[in-house]
């Protein structure tokens, strides 16, 4: 299928590894211009350089700390400059700080806000007008399962993902009159190195393996395996699509069954 993404500009932040990165690759594959960010210099350089070993392609890449406003700003600035205005925004980022209720002081609350939900306001602010200017274009966050369906010792990120997902609502019936739409893409347990850090913890909470804590993972899943990472990048890519023109305000999950509610 001919998604008609030729050309379009493409930015996917936190990319230089997991779901950002398999978006990115398959946004190359359907002919955009793309941009990559990460904060790791090191991943991002390396990500760029085995793209173009293996696509034939030369990202533009921003070294952008998603906490940082200016690294925003920067970061948006650059990629405009190099390929034009940003058609398609991928919003992402890595999870905040694991951990209970009683765990988490103000700081981490703070720190949270700024990397999950005001990352994708502040980037999200700044493409906005090109967007409009064009009467076209595709916002999409990248949330999780986590925003349906509360993930045990992960106060931050259930509450904070949840809050991007009322904003991308709330925000797509202030843009749709632009032909933009906003949608969340809800990844359920996918093989990224963030689930291995996850499983890692876990295990030593319970005393367990982390390879009992990813295989049990696995077998709570109804398909009985992690998800890999271009499976959701695959639902970003249609998201972006000319055929998903009329979708928006919507969160979709790419979880394998996991989710037990019917909406």
């Amino acid at each position: 299928m001919d998604f008609q993404l030729k050309d379009k500009v493409v930015l996917v932040n936190a990319s230089s590894k997991g779901i950002g990165r398999a978006a990115a690759e398959l946004f190359i594959k359907e002919g955009c211009k793309v941009a990559i960010s990460s904060s790791n210099q090191s991943n991002l350089y390396k990500t760029a350089t085995e793209i173009k070993k293996s696509l034939n392609y030369e990202c533009e890449w921003v070294v952008c700390d998603l906490n940082k406003p200016g690294d925003i700003e920067n970061t948006v600035d650059v990629v405009q400059r190099a390929l034009g205005d940003i058609d398609i925004l991928v919003n992402n980022c890595g999870g905040p700080t694991p951990g209970k209720f009683d765990e988490l002081n103000d700081k981490d609350w703070s720190d949270a806000m700024d990397q999950v939900l005001l990352s994708s306001v502040r980037m999200t602010r700044e493409v906005l007008p090109g967007m409009k200017a064009k009467n076209w274009g595709r916002i999409i966050n990248i949330t999780s399962l986590s925003v349906k369906q509360p993930v045990d010792n992960l106060m931050l990120s259930n509450s904070l993902r949840s809050a991007v997902t009322a904003w991308a609502k709330s925000l797509s019936n202030d843009v749709g009159e632009y032909g933009i739409t906003v949608n969340n893409v809800a990844p359920g347990y996918t093989l990224t190195g963030r689930l291995y850090e996850l499983a890692v913890t876990r295990a030593k909470e319970t005393g367990d393996s982390h390879e009992h804590v990813l295989a049990s993972m696995a077998n709570s899943v109804p398909m009985k395996r992690l998800a890999r990472p271009d499976e959701v990048a695959a639902m970003i890519v249609f998201l972006a699509s000319e055929q998903a023109g009329y979708v928006t305000g919507q969160t979709i999950a790419v979880d394998g069954g996991v989710i037990k509610s019917t909406y």
